[in-house]
C-alpha cells in the first residue's frame, strides 16, 4: 500500500461539518477501490484541503474522490516519513 497526500483548492468557506461529511463520504466507499483515507485538514481561508490516504495507486484515490464529489486538484505520492 502506497500513501498519498491530495490536494483540493476549490473549498473556500468549507466548516468543520462539511469536511467531516466529505470525509465521511470518502470512506463509506473506500473499499471500493482499495483506499483508506486516514486524515482530513482544512484551510477555509483559502479553500485548501489536504487528505492522508493509503492505497494502490494516485489514480484509486482519485476514483474515491470523484465519486463522492470533490476530486483532488493534486495528489502526491508520499514514498518516505519520520
Amino acid at each position: 500500500m502506497a500513501t498519498f497526500m491530495d490536494v483540493h483548492k476549490d473549498m473556500k468557506g468549507i466548516t468543520s461539518e462539511q469536511l467531516m461529511a466529505a470525509h465521511r463520504a470518502d470512506l463509506a466507499i473506500e473499499a471500493e477501490e482499495g483506499v483508506h483515507f486516514e486524515k482530513a485538514w482544512a484551510d477555509p481561508e483559502s479553500g485548501t484541503v489536504y487528505c492522508l490516504s493509503t492505497g494502490p495507486s494516485a489514480e484509486a484515490v482519485q476514483k474515491i474522490h470523484e465519486r463522492t464529489g470533490h476530486p483532488a486538484n493534486e495528489i502526491h505520492p508520499v514514498p518516505l516519513t519520520v
